[in-house]
This record gives structure tokens, sequence and C-alpha cells, in this order.
């Protein structure tokens, strides 16, 4: 059972980063580079100022802060623990394939795809009362995920998993959030 996963995954990559255009290349290696997306992080820490007292605002970023080190961690853990190389360093398919990245470290599961989607969630949670279009926060981590196939570095169970660790993460934190930081902030709501 695990072969036939492990086989799909490699097929399954090798299709997909297969689909890469070459005039394409220096849009996805841009959107893979994390300091791309700086101008997003300001925004968030913009929308918690502006929908919610200094207080709260304060508290929930270090709670975003809490997580994006906990994410950080545990992904860094899973990589050495489970050792899985990158696409870009297998030598079965790395003849077969666009390699646009060539990072060392380990693949699984994608930090990319983890600490995305876990502060994404965890900032959509905070804002989707306060901001209707909030949803369109998850573009972010869905073309940095993707992109992680297309420049050669994680397999799609790397970003799956990586993503549902992500996900999990975020609600954790919203859920620790409001159990134990939320009423000590709650006496100064605007």
């Amino acid at each position: 059972m695990l072969e036939k996963l492990l086989k799909w995954d490699r097929d399954t990559f090798v299709y997909l980063n297969g689909l890469g255009i070459e005039k394409y290349d220096v849009f996805w290696a841009t959107v893979t580079n994390i300091s791309t997306w700086i101008p997003l992080f300001f925004l968030f820490l913009i929308l918690f100022y502006l929908k919610f007292s200094k207080k709260e605002a304060f508290y929930k970023f270090l709670t975003v802060l809490g997580l994006a080190i906990f994410i950080t961690v545990i992904t860094h853990l899973t990589k050495i623990s489970v050792a899985r190389l990158r696409p870009n360093n297998t030598e079965e398919i790395n003849a077969l394939i666009r390699i646009i990245k060539t990072p060392t470290d380990y693949s699984f599961f994608s930090g990319h795809a983890s600490s995305s989607f876990s502060i994404t969630m965890l900032v959509f949670l905070f804002l989707r009362k306060k901001v209707k279009w909030a949803i369109l926060f998850f573009i972010w981590p869905i073309l940095f995920a993707m992109s992680r196939i297309y420049v050669g570095v994680h397999f799609p169970i790397d970003i799956i998993v990586g993503m549902v660790v992500g996900l999990l993460s975020g609600w954790l934190f919203y859920w620790l959030y409001q159990r134990f930081i939320a009423p000590y902030s709650a006496s100064d709501h605007p």
C-alpha cells in the first residue's frame, strides 16, 4: 500500500512538474520566495490594528507569531525524522523533471505549505467576521504550495500533508486563543 502511494506520488509529481512552461519560471520562482509575500504579512498586521483594539490586535499578532514558531519547529523535526529526499535530489527522477530551485534539506512535509496554510487559517479565523473578503487570503498558500511542485522541490504528498498540518495547527491556535487569551483581552473591545 505504501509503495503504491509513493509510486503515485512520484508519477503525479513528474506529470505536474512537466506541465511547467519556461516562460513562467520567473513567476513561479518569485511566488515560491517568502520575501515576495512580506506585503501580505503587513496587510494582516494592519487589518488587526484597524479591526480590533490595540490590546486585542497585539495578542492576535503574538498568537500568529507563536503559531509561526510552532509550525517551523514541527516541520523541521518531522523533516529530519522522516528524512525523505526532495524530488530534485532523487536520482531516479531528477533527470526527468524541471528543476528551478535546488534546496538540499529534506522534503516531508512541505514547510511552505504548513506555514502558509497555518498562518492563513489563523488570520482568516480572526478576521472572517470583520473582513468580508478574508477568504481571498487563501490565494497565498495555494499559490505558495503549488509553486513547490513547479520548481521541483516537493512531492504532492509533501504538499497535502503540509496543508493539512497547517490548517489543523491554525485551527488549534485559534482555539487556544479563544480559550486562554480572548477572555483577558475582551475588556477593551471597541
